[in-house]
Parts: structure tokens; C-alpha cells; sequence
């Protein structure tokens, strides 16, 4: 059974434990942790990649909305929203939540949230596997048939200077905020751009996107070592160990196994 792996995040313990106690009665529902707040929640979210986040909207600090706002959009779970306030519920359908639930969770508007988030991944799984299948393609080719060309050099200003930096050089890419820190041969050079911008510019029979934040050289890679949880790390050719979420795991390995 393919389960929703599933996160709790409410600053309140008894609603929490109230929540966890009633998700264990289905099967297909696998809860892997709980969050007390929004900060824990984002940092858990990069980590784990679950599936569905039953998320408190009123919580201290970053609320639930600030916490969708802040996901990355490729580490975006499921979303249900859970509050004590029913004016939340056209924000929570604004930023695409499965659903709204009001507390005290009523048991049958709890099975609906659930169904909901099933049909969601059943209509993404389908996406996802189209996605897929495209990128198993080794060559990206234009409308009229021809091979996309990557650039062999891409500038990095700094100042009043720019650097051509060998894309080939580049061990990996991590990301800072709206900055990118290209490592290369020991040296950090940092670019202002989005991670999806630079993606577009490395070739990606040789860059992979390993977390959320982190983009390696496939040629710098020397070992895939397993980690907690269904994760791996990275170990890189000068020794560097990149840790590597579960949802790239399928994308990653096939470059262990041509």
C-alpha cells in the first residue's frame, strides 16, 4: 500500500495527539512526525518530504499560511488546513489547500479531507510519471528536431567584475535566499538567480537536483551512502557529503545503475 506520509504541525500537544489518534484508524495514513510550530515545520518539511501537512493556522511566530508561503514550490506537500476560525477558509482554498477543517474535527469531514488528498495524488502521480518519462529522455530537442545546446561557461558578477566560470567545473550548487553559491574547485562564487533560472542553463545529463536547495555535478559523485529515514548522502570526489532528499532518490540512481 502506498501510504500518505503525513506531518502534524500545531502548537497545541492535545490537538495534536487528538488528530494523531484518529488519522491511525486508516491504513493508508503513515504519520512521521510533528511539528510545534512553523520554523520546525519548514525545517521538517526539507527534511522529511511528506506527503500530506495537516497544518494549524493560529500558531506563535510564523503562522500556517507563512509556512505555505515560505515552501519551496518543488518540496510543496498536501495541504489541509486546521483551525478553531472558519474565516480562514477562502485564504486556505487561495494557495490550493486539499481542505479546510474546522476544530473539533468532525469524523466525517475528516474521511472527506482524506479522500481528497488521495484524488490529489492519483492526479499527480499521473502528472509526475510524465515528468518523468520526459526526463529519462537524454536530449532536450526544439520544435524543429534539433538538440538543445547548453552553454560550455556562464558569468557571475560580482561588482563591477564578471568571472566566466566552466559549467563543467562546478562540483555543486547550494542555495542562500535569492543567491546561488556555485562551488567550484574550493573556490565560492555566488550568483543572484533562482535555482530553476540555473537549472535551465546546466546540462542535465551531467546536474541534478538532489534537495530542494542543492544542485550537484553527477561526474563529481564517487558514493551513494543511505541515511535515517530513506535518505542518502552524497559523497563527492574531494570528499564533500551532500545530503540528498527522498523525493530525488528515483532521479538520482539511474545514474548508478546505466
Amino acid at each position: 500500500m502506498n501510504k500518505l506520509r503525513t506531518l502534524l504541525v500545531d502548537d497545541e500537544g492535545l490537538s495534536r495527539r487528538g488528530l494523531r489518534l484518529r488519522l491511525q484508524q486508516f491504513a493508508d495514513v503513515e504519520i512521521i512526525g510533528e511539528c510545534v510550530n512553523g520554523r520546525e515545520a519548514l525545517a521538517t518539511v526539507g527534511d522529511l518530504a511528506p506527503d500530506l501537512l495537516f497544518l494549524d493556522v493560529q500558531m506563535p511566530g510564523l503562522d500556517g499560511f507563512d509556512v505555505v508561503r515560505r515552501l519551496q514550490p518543488d518540496a510543496m506537500p498536501m495541504v489541509v488546513f486546521v483551525t478553531a476560525y472558519d474565516h480562514y477558509a477562502v485564504s486556505a482554498f487561495e494557495v490550493n489547500a486539499v481542505d479546510y477543517l474546522l476544530k473539533p474535527i468532525d469524523d466525517q469531514r475528516l474521511v472527506q479531507a482524506l479522500s481528497r488528498a488521495r484524488q490529489r495524488r492519483r492526479d499527480h502521480s499521473a502528472a509526475a510519471e510524465h515528468q518523468r518519462l520526459l526526463e529519462l529522455i537524454p536530449t532536450v530537442t526544439t520544435a524543429k528536431g534539433e538538440t538543445r545546446q547548453y552553454p560550455e561557461k556562464i558569468a557571475v558578477k560580482d561588482g563591477g567584475e564578471i568571472t566566466l566560470i566552466t559549467c563543467a567545473d562546478i562540483d555543486w550548487v547550494d542555495a542562500a535566499k535569492d543567491y546561488m553559491c556555485l562551488h567550484v574547485r574550493g573556490a565560492v562564487h555566488v550568483m543572484r538567480i533562482t535555482m530553476k533560472e540555473l537549472e535551465g542553463q546546466l546540462d542535465p545529463a551531467i546536474f541534478q537536483r538532489i534537495h530542494r536547495s542543492t544542485l550537484v555535478n553527477m561526474r563529481r559523485v564517487e558514493k551513494l551512502c543511505a541515511h535515517n529515514n530513506d535518505e542518502y548522502y552524497l559523497v563527492l570526489d574531494a570528499g564533500e557529503r551532500l545530503r540528498m532528499s527522498r523525493r530525488y532518490k528515483e532521479r538520482v540512481q539511474r545514474f548508478f545503475y546505466k
